[in-house]
């Protein structure tokens, strides 16, 4: 049952991407890992917060931390992927 979560995450994820001028990191695992870590957080906090930032506890600072996060695209932009390496540019 997870594995089928986690490929529905991932397509989820992949169209974003498409739709946004970016693609998906072509690592699968890495990319299942991150989608893993993602549902560890939504398990625990409540939402898909990115597994490469800190969540504080306070629900309006940390809003901006749910993937996709509010610095995905220029981190695209800057470095060819967002910092956890999910998105990468095409």
């Amino acid at each position: 049952m997870e594995d089928e979560k986690v490929e529905k995450i991932i397509e989820e994820y992949d169209k974003y991407a498409r739709q946004n001028g970016f693609s998906l990191n072509s690592n699968k695992k890495v990319v299942e890992g991150i989608v893993k870590g993602l549902l560890k957080n939504e398990e625990k906090y409540g939402a898909r917060y990115c597994p490469c930032r800190r969540v504080s506890g306070y629900l309006e600072k940390d809003k901006a931390k749910i993937c996709p996060c509010s610095w995905h695209r220029k981190e695209i932009v800057k470095y060819g992927h967002c910092l956890c390496c999910l998105f990468v540019k095409n």
